[in-house]
């Protein structure tokens, strides 16, 4: 459903990261709702509607900030929101650090903005043994406050028939200071907090963000989720997608084949080339064949996985410990802890993970977060093709293969650092409590996820298909691999055959590896010409979405980075493995 246009009221919806804020726009506006950047900037907000009798509200979920003297990007957005104008404003309030919360309340209500609070996470509260006078805190705030447990849904229509009543309460403008006072006051008068005994989860909590025993709960959990991501992912592909595609749209295509013979190009350009005289749905390049078969059934399913195992994660409240985690390991790289995230959804496929970049705070931590992925970040058909085909060579070459690639991503990441303008932002990040997901919320979310990958991927994807028939048509493949040839034979010491099957991994790397295998290659020269291709020019979604998020000027500069990387270590490994066997 359409969100309405025209709506009487905008009511914004404020508060730190990690109050439930998400989960309480869930609540009032259900599934109407929208994702989109604010203008000039790459931080996204949600958009939704909520009918109240006869009134009609535009709701925008403001990005989490902790303070409207912003320290980065999303807390600039923030204040532009606020500041810009609105009828009123729901503060969520996260009750089990109320007193941290209450100062960007108090920021907000300053601005004179029609208020209501939402006192969320109440349950946590009393578990935690903090009880709050809900009726003084309203009083002394001069707004109506109501106690909400947004996952349950406890609360929410009592916030919704309170809407009406918002005012601008009893706060005036305050030093920081002064503020800070005042907020100390209050919690004085409304806030009990009781012994409580330390819990399972409390322990759990403590040993996740332990810098030995986090960093070992860490691994299980990334072993645990690259299980379970894979084994969604090719269940999806080999027991649901392939079947259907074998059963439905291989016959479709070839009875539109055989209809289109009179036009030879419309032919090639929708169904593409006939591999051993049948339809092949990775090689055959046409627009209805692995145009849609590449981001549908080889990266959707991955995507899905991926992005189900990251909501969960987030919703559970592990992903935060796990960005502290690696916090001072990206912040030698130019980044900090949640580029994390990123960097994991690239290993499932680097579209996501490119995309997955703007959750990253400057320009420079995105470029930076993008060209690693894309140089030295396999993904998940390429791990499969380096695992199976390098495998056969020995378990040796398979982990050459893999420490070049992390030795080209953490040296690469420090060369970027040390040579570009601008600094790292420090994590700023509240770590919530663990929580049990709400299994309606995570599925919302993975909605809204795989809609942005269907709107942004598979027309990238379509264009991209268009751009390697050109090529091939054009005859300039052709030219471009014997300009290449030189290159590959003097510096990587491999045969000229083995030019066509790297540039090809523009196409698709796990294909082009598996061409790799039948050029009778030394060991040697395998796992080069593996690692070259690997660093290379990404698959084509990727570069084409690498374009989309970087800009024309920015994505030649992380080519180059890329071209230049894969050449050298592939020069570099020659040498060394000439020298070692």
């Amino acid at each position: 459903m359409s969100i309405e246009k025209k709506t009487s009221k905008t009511l914004l919806l404020v508060g730190n990261p990690n109050v439930g804020k998400s989960v309480i726009f869930t609540r009032l506006t259900g599934v109407r709702a929208l994702s989109s950047n604010y203008p000039g900037t790459t931080v996204g907000f949600m958009e939704g509607c909520l009918r109240y009798k006869s009134e009609a509200y535009r709701i925008i979920d403001v990005p989490g900030a902790y303070t409207l003297d912003p320290t980065n990007e999303a807390e600039q957005v923030a204040r532009r929101m606020i500041d810009e104008g609105a009828d009123l404003a729901v503060i969520v309030l996260d009750a089990t650090a109320l007193e941290r919360n209450l100062y960007l309340a108090f920021q907000t209500m300053e601005r004179g903005l029609p208020t209501i609070i939402a006192l969320n996470m109440v349950d946590e509260a009393r578990h935690r043994g903090i009880t709050i006078d809900v009726g003084k805190l309203e009083s002394l705030l001069g707004v109506p406050v109501i106690p909400t447990v947004a996952l349950s849904g406890v609360g929410i229509s009592k916030l919704i028939e309170r809407i009406p009543e918002a005012r601008t309460g009893h706060v005036a403008p305050l030093s920081s200071e002064e503020r800070w006072q005042k907020i100390g006051s209050i919690i004085g008068q409304v806030q009990k907090v009781v012994h409580r005994h330390h819990t399972l989860r409390d322990t759990l909590e403590d040993l996740s963000v332990h810098p030995l025993w986090g960093g070992l709960i860490g691994i299980l959990v990334i072993a645990v989720s690259f299980y379970v991501i894979r084994l969604i992912g090719e269940g999806l592909i080999d027991h649901v997608l392939d079947p259907l595609v074998a059963k439905f749209w291989i016959p479709f295509l070839i009875k539109l084949s055989e209809a289109l013979k009179g036009w030879p190009l419309a032919q090639h350009l929708l169904v593409g080339n006939l591999i051993d005289g049948s339809i092949n749905m990775e090689q055959s390049f046409g627009l209805l064949s692995t145009g849609l078969y590449v981001p549908i059934v080889m990266v959707l399913p991955y995507v899905f996985s991926f992005y189900l195992a990251l909501s969960f994660l987030e919703d559970v409240g592990y992903l935060p410990r796990f960005a502290v985690l690696f916090d001072a390991l990206f912040h030698r790289l130019g980044l900090h802890g949640y580029a994390v995230v990123p960097a994991l959804l690239g290993l499932g496929c680097n579209v996501p993970g490119i995309l997955a970049t703007r959750v990253l705070e400057s320009e420079r931590e995105r470029f930076i977060a993008a060209t690693l992925i894309s140089v030295a970040i396999p993904c998940a058909g390429l791990q499969a093709m380096i695992v199976g085909v390098i495998g056969h060579l020995g378990i040796r070459y398979v982990f050459i293969t893999y420490g070049v690639l992390f030795l080209a991503w953490v040296i690469i990441g420090r060369i970027l650092h040390m040579t570009m303008p601008g600094y790292s932002p420090e994590l700023i990040v509240e770590i919530p409590p663990y929580r049990i997901p709400s299994v309606r919320d995570l599925f919302f979310k993975l909605w809204f996820r795989l809609k942005g990958f269907f709107k942004e991927a598979i027309p990238l994807v379509m264009v991209g298909v268009l751009l390697i028939n050109a090529l091939y048509m054009t005859g300039a493949i052709t030219v471009i691999t014997g300009i290449l040839k030189p290159i590959f034979t003097n510096l990587l010491g491999l045969p000229a055959e083995a030019a066509a099957p790297i540039i090809m991994g523009l196409l698709r790397k796990d294909v082009a590896v598996g061409m790799l295998a039948t050029l009778n290659l030394s060991p040697s020269q395998l796992v080069v010409a593996t690692v070259t291709l690997a660093m290379t020019f990404p698959c084509i979604a990727t570069f084409i979405v690498l374009w989309k998020e970087l800009g024309g000027k920015k994505m030649t500069g992380s080519l180059a980075i890329m071209i230049i990387s894969a050449l050298t270590a592939g020069t570099l490994l020659r040498i060394a493995l000439s020298l070692s066997f």
